[in-house]
């Protein structure tokens, strides 16, 4: 057995208002420097086998229909 990361973000372009909260909170926690945050879903899948090409390929089109929404989430797919 193996395990697949998928990461979702949203596309640069949407508006990511639970982002921004967190930027607007980090000056009042003591933390600058922070110029940017954006947040994200990440998904184990455990695939039966060897996380191989096929494997990948699997995951990305699980990914495709079920995890992310096209429209406004980017996603990437990778060996864990």
């Amino acid at each position: 057995m193996g395990t697949v990361v998928v990461d979702v973000m949203l596309k640069p372009e949407i508006l990511d208002p639970q982002g921004q909260a967190v930027l607007s909170a980090l000056p009042r926690l003591g933390v600058g420097g922070v110029v940017s945050v954006r947040q994200g879903k990440r998904f184990e899948v455990e695939v039966d086998g060897p996380v191989d090409a096929a494997a990948l390929a699997t995951v990305s089109e699980l990914a495709g229909a079920l995890l992310a929404n096209p429209v406004i989430e980017d996603f990437t797919v990778r060996p864990g």
